[in-house]
């Protein structure tokens, strides 16, 4: 798509800090990261959210993915790892095409990824019923 900035920077249009590149794969620095090291996983194909993506991208993208976070804690000494992937504007999904934060962690570096709140009285099975029934047809 000539308007994605990340199918811009895989034909090289746009500049990148490149940590990983093969023909299907492409890793590099965030522009704006929560830390120094923050990475994104891309496949080279384009697909606007997990929804779309093609199987053996998928997988592709899962395996540079670890081996990113490997680099990451390794050569940054981090204290954790975020693998975070995000869907469609109300999830936080800034750019439509694909692609996994891989984001190194510091004790006390002050990012909060979510605080969870419990499920009211028979609501967890309500749910889990409603997925099901999805997942099974």
């Amino acid at each position: 798509m000539e308007s994605c900035i990340f199918c811009q920077i895989v034909k090289g249009a746009i500049p990148s800090a490149k940590l990983y590149e093969d023909d299907a794969v492409l890793s590099f620095l965030d522009i704006n990261p929560i830390n120094p090291g923050h990475a994104l996983v891309i496949p080279k194909n384009h697909y606007p959210t997990i929804l779309d993506v093609d199987d053996e991208d998928l997988k592709k993208v899962a395996v540079v993915t670890k081996l990113i976070a490997k680099a990451l804690r390794d050569a940054l000494f981090c204290d954790g790892i975020n693998v975070l992937q995000n869907n469609f504007e109300a999830a936080g999904q800034l750019i439509h095409h694909f692609h996994i934060h891989v984001i190194p962690r510091f004790e006390g570096d002050g990012f909060k990824v979510w605080s969870g709140k419990p499920y009211k009285e028979g609501a967890m099975k309500e749910v889990q019923e409603k997925i099901l029934a999805v997942i099974k047809k």
